[in-house]
């Protein structure tokens, strides 16, 4: 055994190494390929495409049925409306559906366009019984689905692709659920 203290002579104790952070300090979140592969199977057991697609539905027609409300009470479509309903459609999807995969945000953009569809109709709906003296309900009670799209084409602006085009971003963009390091814990039955 020497007697040299020098730093050079004294062993070297393996470093511990230190955990990653990230850009806000805290803890970098790892996990190994099968880890990931379990817990994106829990996942895949927890979504629920009938019930986030009923949700997205439920959505689709209050979006319609506001979007159409303020039309009629402004007199003046906002097509800003269109953005609300695939929000609203997306955000329905997400919370009821948990969907992790492609299907979710596909259902959450056509809904989307069915919302924004619905409302330029109850707002057509709503003015053709006011001018004929009848209820709005009466009204779309007797079109057929020719009389719809009729109606929607006569109606369309060159703006609606624009809006639609937005809400059927935003409908697909917000139907996935938003995965967190806690959910990640979870699946795996990591303590937190």
């Amino acid at each position: 055994m020497s007697d040299d203290l020098t730093p050079d002579a004294i062993p070297k104790q393996p470093e511990k190494e230190q955990p990653k952070l990230d850009e806000a300090g805290q803890q970098e979140f790892q996990i190994t390929e099968q880890e990931a592969i379990r817990a994106m199977e829990v996942f895949r057991d927890e979504q629920n495409l009938l019930v986030g697609s009923l949700a997205g539905l439920v959505a689709a027609v209050v979006g319609a049925a506001v979007w159409a409300g303020v039309t009629v009470v402004t007199e003046y479509q906002i097509g800003w409306m269109a953005v609300g309903v695939g929000f609203l459609v997306g955000i329905a999807m997400r919370i009821t559906g948990k969907g992790i995969d492609q299907i979710f945000g596909i259902v959450g953009a056509i809904m989307s366009l069915v919302g924004c569809a619905l409302g330029n109709l109850f707002t057509i709906a709503y003015f053709m019984a006011s001018s004929l003296d009848l209820a709005m309900m009466d009204i779309l009670s007797q079109m057929t689905i020719a009389d719809v799209i009729g109606l929607l084409t006569e109606t369309f602006q060159v703006m609606d692709i624009l809006f639609y085009g937005l809400a059927v971003y935003f409908g697909y963009r917000y139907a996935f659920r938003q995965l967190t390091m806690d959910d990640f814990n979870r699946a795996l039955g990591r303590a937190m």
